[in-house]
């Protein structure tokens, strides 16, 4: 397999294994809280790698992972107690442990691979670098195997747990009152998140991975009224986006995560345009009949 289409199905596996979890992350209202988890696996890969010192270990994952969760857990908790409302949480969270994160990579490993740039930002083209060969044969980049399984495991959680993900979203007080756990749902589906987000660090980094996550969904919350067909058109945005983004990375020598939020973001804009257009056109339609029909009314009675 080539670099540039291993490069591809790399983008366009990472945008799917972040854009379908975000579907009800955007549901929940929750898209700031994945720039909370972003900031705060940092810390928790720091960590990992202290006890591994290996990049490569499925433990920097968990450990990051389980970081983001704790934020998240955290962050809940100073909710619920009432002293701290909306976003405030995060914003006190997510700075520090990521400021703590920054410090501990610039002091303890400024020898290893684990440069803030990367950080904040992720290199799709460097994550696909290093292929795996069987054979003697390319058969693609080793990061896309991870971020394959990744996808598989949100598809088969979101698949498994659609029904509980659903019914705590739009009504938690139902969803307790027929037996459902609420805050275990949302804590396994938060870790998963967390997961998710940890997988896609080196190809988005903390800042850009929340578009991977977050806009894909917001775009087609805009076009669909159904949950099905908003996955779908999720999905569609989210391999639209990879593949526009990568090839205009491509032709304009560009960092390719960051060309794929560039095209995101021109996706949502077009979006929000058209659905405005179709509103405005809906609410015209309607004033046109209702103009008409005292005429029509009026028309009738002369008639009879």
């Amino acid at each position: 397999m080539s670099f540039v289409t291993g490069t591809l199905l790399l983008a366009v596996v990472t945008a799917l294994a972040c854009a379908l979890p975000g579907v009800y992350v955007v549901l929940r209202r929750d898209s700031m809280l994945v720039d909370a988890i972003a900031h705060s696996v940092l810390p928790g890969i720091v960590v990992g790698y202290f006890f591994t010192r290996n990049l490569d270990s499925p433990w920097l994952i968990l450990g990051a992972a389980t970081a983001g969760l704790i934020v998240v857990l955290g962050s809940q908790w100073l909710t619920d107690s009432g002293l701290i409302t909306g976003d405030a949480p995060q914003g006190l969270v997510f700075p520090a442990l990521f400021s703590a994160g920054v410090i501990m990579v610039t002091l303890n490993f400024a020898n290893v691979h684990l440069d803030t740039h990367a950080v904040l930002v992720g290199d799709l083209n460097l994550a696909a670098f290093r292929h795996l060969t069987v054979g003697g044969t390319s058969i693609g980049p080793e990061y896309l195997y991870v971020m394959l399984a990744v996808l598989l495991i949100d598809v088969a959680f979101l698949w498994a747990f659609h029904r509980q993900l659903t019914v705590t979203t739009f009504d938690g007080p139902f969803a307790a009152s027929i037996g459902i756990p609420v805050k275990s749902v949302n804590a396994a589906f938060m870790f998963l998140v967390s997961v998710t987000v940890t997988a896609a660090f080196n190809a988005a980094g903390a800042i850009l991975v929340i578009a991977l996550v977050v806009v894909p969904a917001a775009t087609a919350h805009l076009l669909t009224k159904t949950l099905a067909s908003l996955f779908a058109v999720t999905a569609a945005v989210a391999v639209g986006g990879a593949v526009a983004g990568f090839w205009g990375a491509y032709a304009l020598d560009a960092a390719t995560s960051a060309a794929m939020s560039v095209c995101y973001g021109a996706i949502f804009i077009a979006a929000h345009l058209f659905t405005r257009m179709r509103v405005r056109r809906s609410r015209r339609s309607h004033r046109a009949q209702s103009a008409r029909s005292p005429e029509l009314t009026e028309s009738l009675s002369r008639a009879a």
